[in-house]
């Protein structure tokens, strides 16, 4: 079974977290425990979580942030067994860890030459697109798109794709937006799947279905920080 079909999300764990606290604070009326004794140990609920992220997903970049999770879950449940003294803001650094791993190990990484990445022989058919406190315009018509990466810092991105066509079904985008905006336009047949990660910022799918099958999908992922990125058609 494909890992895709695992199904984990923040809601899971509020519903999770929201039944312990009513048991416990039921057996504490009770007279049997006395919850804070349980309830300090919370952050457990940050390791399921990281496990599960680990799980559910196969790109390098979503698994490094289910290892962060995973570790500052359980350096907190050490903190509190006294076992080490911790604060969470000892691993702040982790986060750009993480943010450089995803950014370095994306759909990128098949041309600038890691090991078993393929190549592509076609230029045309990735884009690369840069922006900073500025603007990039670029249109693509390959008839064999891979897809490509756009990075806008305080600037902004625009890429028409729509005279462009998917030979292999799928196409990756990898996105990084730090407070500017990515803007990608696609033709009307191509099914769009949002992996993006807005942090202060938000990823939007706004293309109208055209109401038949289509196999070709365009993949987006990477990070929204106080940004935006819309899909449009």
């Amino acid at each position: 079974m494909a890992t895709t079909n695992y199904r984990m999300s923040f809601q899971l764990f509020i519903g999770i977290f929201v039944i312990i606290l009513g048991l416990l604070f039921t057996l504490e009326n009770l007279g049997i425990l006395y919850a804070h004794d349980y309830l300090k140990f919370w952050p457990i609920l940050l390791v399921f979580y990281g496990v599960s992220r680990y799980i559910r997903y196969e790109t390098m970049s979503q698994r490094a942030w289910g290892v962060f999770w995973i570790l500052i879950g359980s350096f907190m449940v050490f903190d509190r067994m006294e076992l080490i003294s911790f604060s969470v803001w000892d691993l702040w650094p982790l986060i750009l860890v993480v943010l450089g791993v995803s950014l370095i190990w994306g759909p990128s990484r098949r041309r600038i030459g890691f090991p078993g990445a393929s190549s592509i022989g076609d230029s045309s058919a990735t884009i690369n697109a840069f922006a900073f406190m500025g603007g990039f315009k670029r249109s693509n018509d390959s008839q064999d798109f891979h897809g490509g990466e756009a990075t806008a810092i305080m600037g902004g991105c625009e890429i028409d794709l729509r005279k462009a066509s998917i030979k292999d079904e799928e196409a990756v985008m990898n996105l990084f937006s730090v407070m500017g905006g990515i803007e990608i336009w696609v033709p009307e047949d191509w099914k769009v799947i949002l992996q993006g990660v807005p942090i202060l910022g938000g990823f939007e799918d706004k293309t109208r279905p055209s109401g038949a099958d289509s196999n070709k999908r365009l993949i987006v992922r990477g990070y929204a920080i106080m940004g935006g990125v819309e899909i449009k058609n």
